[in-house]
Parts: C-alpha cells; sequence; structure tokens
C-alpha cells in the first residue's frame, strides 16, 4: 500500500517508496542492484552490471530528438544507515518506514535514504514514461557512494559513453554545484591490555545523547555538537580523579558528525561526590555552550555494574589524550569562493573491539585543494602517532573543479530561470561527490549536479521537502529538452 504516490510528480514518489521498500546499505545494494536489472527487463531497456555492482540502463531518444547529445542521469544507491537509540530496527532487513510530516517526508526514527533514493527514483521515472521529450539517456547507478565511492573508483572504461553527465546527488533545490572537495580517511588503531577493576570503586555509565549530527560535509560549518569530544571532555574531567575506563563508543560513519557515544568508567568511592558535582557542572556548562545549535542535547550519568577489567591506564591515557587534540570541524575557509568551507576534518566514530582489545579511532578529511587536504591528513596522523596509536590513510578521491564555462550550466541555469522566474545559485560544494572520479577516466564530460531539498541528512532526522521534489522534476524535463545536437560541439 503506497503512501506517498499521491504527492507530485506521482511517479518519481512511487519508485522512491519502492526502494525504501528494498533494503540497501553500503555494500549490500545487491537486492536493488537486481531491482534495477529486473526493472529494465520489464521494460525492454539495455542494461548492464559491472563486477562492483554499478547498472546502466540505456534509453534511446524519443522521436525527434535523435541528434542530440546522450546524457548521463547519474544516482548512487547505497543509503546511510542511522538510527535513534530506542528504535528496533534492521537496515539488512527492514524496509523504511515513510512518514509524511506536514511539508516534508521523513522516516519512522531512520535515516530516510532520500540521499539518494530520490535521484534514483527520478531516472526510473524517467525510464518508465514514454511521453517524456528527451534524447538518449544512460542512467548510471553506482554502488557504495557512502563509505568509499568505491562503485565509482571500479567504474570500467567504456562502461558508460555520453556527452553530459547529471549527477541527481545534490540537497539544495534552486542551486546548481559545478565543483566538489575531495576527501580522506585517516584511521588510528589503539591496542590495549586488560587490567583488573580496582578495589573501592563505583562504575558508571556516562551518555551523551541528543545530538543532530548531520552530513560531514554539509554541515560540518554549523558548530554542532560532536559526541565523542563531548563525552572525552567528561572523560578527561574525570581522569584527574584517577578514573579508569572499561569501555567506550561513540559514532557510526566516516561521513557523519557522531550524534551520540557513550563510555563505562570506575572512579574511587572516595571521590564520587566530587565527581557527581563535577559531572553535573560540566554537564550545564556544555548545555549553555550547545544552547543555540543543540538544544536537545543531553549527558546522562548512571550508575552500573562493576566491569570484569579495564584498559591499561598507558592506553586509557593516550587514547583520551589524543582524543583531546585531535582536530574537529572547518580548518579553513575558502579565499577563491567566498562562504565556501575549503578544508575541514570529522573526528568520525570511536569503536571497541573486546576480542582483539583494540579500540579504533576513524576520522574523515575533506578540502578543495588536494595540498591541504594532505596537509590537515597528517596533522591528525601526527596526533594519533605521538599517542602511539597505528595510523593508516585510505586511498582518497578526487575534488571536481569548478568548469563556469559549461555548456549544460548554461542550459540549466536557462531552463530554471524559464520555469520559476528567477536565476539558481551556481556554486561549489564541500561534501564529496562522484564527480572528480568520473572525469579522471572520462575527461570529456561536461557535468552539473542538482537536487530537491534534503535536511538532515546521514541522521535520523533525514528529511525531504516535498514541494522541492516537483521542481527539481519539472528542472530536470526542461533541462532534457534542451540538450545541445552532436553537431553542436
Amino acid at each position: 500500500m503506497y503512501k506517498l504516490n499521491h504527492l507530485q510528480p506521482k511517479l518519481v514518489w512511487q519508485y522512491f517508496e519502492d526502494i525504501c521498500q528494498i533494503p540497501h546499505p553500503s555494500k549490500k545494494e545487491e537486492r536493488l542492484a537486481a531491482f534495477l536489472m529486473d526493472f529494465a527487463k520489464k521494460h525492454q531497456l539495455e542494461a548492464r552490471q559491472d563486477k562492483a555492482g554499478n547498472v546502466i540502463i540505456k534509453k534511446p531518444a524519443s522521436k525527434g530528438f535523435e541528434k542530440m547529445k546522450t546524457v548521463i542521469l547519474q544516482s548512487h544507491i547505497d543509503m546511510v544507515c542511522e538510527k535513534n537509540a530506542d528504535k528496533k530496527f534492521d537496515f539488512d532487513n527492514d524496509a523504511i518506514q515513510v512518514v509524511i510530516d506536514g511539508d516534508w517526508v521523513r522516516a519512522d526514527g531512520t535515516t530516510l535514504g532520500a540521499d539518494d533514493g530520490i535521484g534514483v527514483a527520478a531516472s526510473l521515472a524517467l525510464l518508465a514514461d514514454n511521453t517524456i521529450q528527451h534524447g538518449a539517456l544512460e542512467c548510471l547507478f553506482t554502488v557504495d557512494e557512502e563509505t568509499g565511492l568505491t562503485g565509482a573508483f571500479a567504474l570500467e572504461a567504456g562502461f558508460m559513453s555520453g556527452d553530459i553527465l547529471i549527477n541527481l546527488d545534490s540537497e539544495d533545490e534552486g542551486e546548481i554545484f559545478i565543483g566538489c572537495a575531495g576527501g580522506g580517511d585517516t584511521e588510528a588503531t589503539f591496542s590495549y591490555e586488560n587490567e583488573p577493576v580496582p578495589s573501592d570503586v563505583i562504575a558508571y555509565t556516562i551518555w551523551v545523547k541528543g545530538l543532530t549530527g548531520g552530513h560531514s560535509g554539509d554541515e560540518i560549518h554549523k558548530g554542532r555538537g560532536n559526541s565523542i569530544k563531548i563525552l572525552n571532555r567528561f572523560l578527561f574531567e574525570a581522569n584527574k580523579l584517577s578514573m579508569r575506563l572499561a569501555e567506550i563508543g561513540g559514532g557510526n560513519m566516516r561521513n557523519a558528525i557522531p550524534r551520540e557515544a557513550c563510555a563505562t568508567i570506575v572512579i574511587p568511592k572516595k571521590h564520587d561526590g566530587k565527581w557527581n558535582a563535577g559531572f553535573q557542572k560540566l554537564r550545564n556548562e556544555i548545555a549553555d555552550e550547545l544552547s543555540v545549535q543543540e538544544p536537545g542535547f543531553n549527558a546522562l550519568l548512571e550508575k552500573t555494574t562493576l566491569p570484569q577489567t579495564v584498559i591499561d591506564a598507558q592506553t586509557q591515557q593516550h587514547l583520551l589524550l589524543s582524543l583531546y587534540a585531535c582536530p574537529h570541524g572547518v580548518i579553513a575557509m575558502s579565499a577563491k569562493m567566498p562562504g565556501l568551507v575549503e578544508t575541514s576534518t570529522n573526528l568520525a566514530s570511536v569503536k571497541m573491539n573486546a576480542k582483539k582489545q583494540t579500540i579504533t579511532v576513524a576520522t574523515s578529511q575533506r578540502s578543495s585543494v588536494e595540498s591541504s587536504k594532505k596537509d590537515v591528513m597528517n596533522m591528525v596522523e601526527t596526533v594519533f602517532t605521538a599517542a602511539q596509536a597505528k595510523v593508516k590513510h585510505g586511498n582518497g578521491y578526487p575534488g571536481w573543479n569548478p568548469n563556469p564555462n559549461s555548456q549544460i550550466l548554461k542550459i540549466a541555469v536557462e531552463a530554471y530561470k524559464k520555469l520559476f522566474g528567477k536565476a539558481p545559485v551556481v556554486r561549489a560544494i564541500h561534501a564529496g561527490l562522484e564527480c572528480g572520479l568520473f572525469l579522471e577516466k572520462y575527461p570529456h564530460l561536461d557535468m552539473i549536479s542538482y537536487g530537491p531539498t534534503l535536511r538532515l541528512v546521514h541522521t535520523p532526522e533525514e528529511k525531504i521537502e516535498i514541494a522541492t521534489v516537483d521542481k527539481f522534476w519539472k528542472h530536470t524535463l526542461e533541462i532534457l529538452k534542451n540538450i545541445p545536437s552532436v553537431e553542436n560541439r
């Protein structure tokens, strides 16, 4: 039973809801890829899947539009899987529960997957509707965008043949993107020894909750709280009272600002009163610091049973000091494009593996300047190397250098003016897109990126503004009617 197909455009919302019924976490997109291949067979369209799992579906030009350049419409089929702590949900098996909330569509306690399910849905609607006027289309659906762009990295030469690529993975209607930051990951791993729990202690669990989180590219400049940083402030103060750390964890995805974190500690009974008073004081101070940008912030201190062991004192000290010193947030703003974040870093997660006796800290770095990206990666590496952790960097991905003279950009701007009576905003984005990788393999491509309005992506509060989906759709149709001919190069 569809809940959204009364919304406009009907076919886009119908396909979006179909996508929500199919589990598609990053690296587990097989069922959605199979759905796409079945869709192509049903509609008698040429389709192909590569070794990485990427799917391309091709549709011939409608009558009278055969001379147009081929357009590639690109979206990714994986989603970030985040849920509220009290939400029982299995992303590997459960369907996303969509909710209409006023002017928005959201999910019930989980990420919605409109990033980039709405781009996938729009492509399917274009492929299914034979009344739309367009030249030859190639709809490219990539895998694993959210955890490393591995689908785009693995894209085979010759997999697509178009001259123009429209990326449908942006989140601000009325804005057209012509560039993005490059990114990389830095991971630090601490190995620890278990030690006996000291005598005459009380055990507590510290919870940091209620933060907004968000996309580490789009929201990194908004001053939102980082649950790991905040938790570490409490641990740093407790450390002055001979605290011992038993467990720690927080965050999930490298490209999401962490919303929740917790730790189990023991405190000498003689310091219990001082610790409780200090905790309440610091909680109030942090709440005041974050009162504007994080009104939902909360920190809880709960007594718990004594743990079986604690981590060794030296590793505890190295971990707490390095988490405090690790940079997080905006490092530099762009001098070339006012208002654009140039370089940033996200302290994304801390995960403890009791069997391996390791604690792994994951971070991600972004910059529109390649040398600056490497510089901040080195900065993070230095912090954790000094703390005797083992540090490694991911492969990273390139940025997308803006081309203000782009032919498809001019077409998209004029189409928007014609439809809505005003010019769209043209800019670059600090978040990562797959476009830079496409350019490496297909340097002739003329590219833009746009989409409807999404908010709070990569969080359980993710939502999409209903009215902007219709504008996004109409804009796409107008662009497709005005693609230049092959001869007009």
